[in-house]
């Protein structure tokens, strides 16, 4: 159900493993969520650190969080989801991601949950 090259984290997002880090919601937090009408993401060239709140999306239901996955540098951010909030909800793991981050800590990646991992924690 969730894609098995991807990362996760307990917050609900996914991380694309690299030198840089593709950022995005799983498809169960976008469900969750309901119609996404407004995305506030951090600015590239912003340091974050790993479990900081670093922007919120705004659905229909109520406001989110987004939560930094690893420390580093926001090296870019999709600014399509400016027009088109909705690409999340439509395309959460393609057009739908949120922001990319040069990880100051490479290995911080590995500590994330796998799909099977991420699955358990949705089945407790």
């Amino acid at each position: 159900m969730y894609p098995e090259d991807l990362k996760y984290t307990s917050e609900h997002e996914w991380v694309r493993p690299g030198d840089v880090v593709r950022v995005g919601i799983t498809s169960y937090a976008q469900d969750a969520l309901g119609d996404i009408v407004f995305v506030s993401l951090p600015a590239v060239g912003d340091t974050v650190e790993a479990g900081a709140g670093i922007g919120e999306l705004e659905s229909t239901k109520s406001v989110s969080d987004l939560y930094a996955p690893v420390s580093g540098e926001v090296t870019a951010r999709n600014d399509a989801l400016d027009a088109a909030p909705e690409l999340v909800n439509s395309d959460p793991y393609g057009e739908g991601w949120l922001f990319e981050i040069t990880p100051s800590d490479p290995t911080q990646v590995d500590g994330l949950l796998d799909a099977a991992g991420y699955q358990a924690g949705l089945d407790t």
